[in-house]
């Protein structure tokens, strides 16, 4: 299959290895891969934040930068969410971007979703001799819908020992703009989280979405710093778990 690669603006700008580790996956899978060069922003934050107007033009940008493509694959379960299920109806005063919204929408699949439910691949050969730990973003578990197909790939895992996280489905604090707007009730919700991993045991928290892996990572880092951490624990993407060999 050829498959157009929505990395999300987190991934391209600060984590870019777990967009290497997703299209080495998806190579594996023999899938061919593109990663349109105009993809940016799809206008999710100003989305989220209430700025409809101003997202339009990001929103644009993301239609005609996945124009043509047979199957989309995005990293980001919140983006992934918002150009399925919101542009369509933020475009419902443009009918003609509308249609676009909607044929883009048909053709997109969130990552590990699109790994099982697509190829069919429960089982993509990784190994990783470690204790793993699981958070369930928001948006793609709630309203994406997506909440199986990360815990399968993981639990097919050799050598992986998993750990249910204690509420692994409660928000990690970020919530984009939100942790702005709202900076001290958001440290409050990711140190619980933080807290509940560190609680679990496991060497790993691994999760789907990077914008919450960042903030709990951040907390876990001033956790370490402040002498709160009784061991280690790394924060992976799920696409750099699979990646593992």
């Amino acid at each position: 299959m050829k498959i157009h690669l929505f990395t999300q603006c987190m991934v391209d700008m600060f984590y870019p290895q777990v967009g290497i580790a997703a299209v080495e996956v998806l190579e594996r899978l023999g899938c061919d891969i593109v990663v349109p060069e105009k993809q940016a922003c799809c206008g999710q934050p100003m989305i989220n934040s209430g700025y409809v107007q101003a997202s339009k033009a990001a929103m644009k940008n993301t239609i005609k930068a996945f124009e043509g493509a047979e199957t989309i694959v995005s990293l980001s379960g919140s983006c992934a969410f918002a150009m399925k299920h919101e542009y369509e109806r933020l475009f419902a005063d443009e009918p003609s971007w509308q249609l676009r919204a909607a044929q883009m929408a048909d053709k997109l699949y969130e990552f590990t979703d699109f790994i099982v439910n697509v190829l069919g691949v429960t089982d993509v050969g990784a190994r990783l001799n470690k204790k793993v730990t699981f958070h369930k973003s928001c948006h793609a578990t709630r309203l994406l819908g997506v909440s199986e197909p990360p815990l399968t790939l993981l639990k097919n895992v050799e050598g992986i020992e998993y750990i249910e996280l204690e509420k692994a489905d409660r928000c990690c604090g970020f919530g984009g703009t939100f942790s702005v707007k709202q900076p001290e009730i958001s440290e409050q919700i990711v140190a619980e989280k933080a807290q509940y991993i560190v609680n679990s045991g496991a060497d790993v928290l691994c999760g789907a979405d990077q914008a919450c892996l960042m903030n709990i990572a951040g907390r876990l880092d001033r956790m370490k710093d402040q002498g709160q951490m009784p061991h280690p624990v790394k924060v992976m993407h799920i696409a750099e778990v699979l990646n593992c060999r």
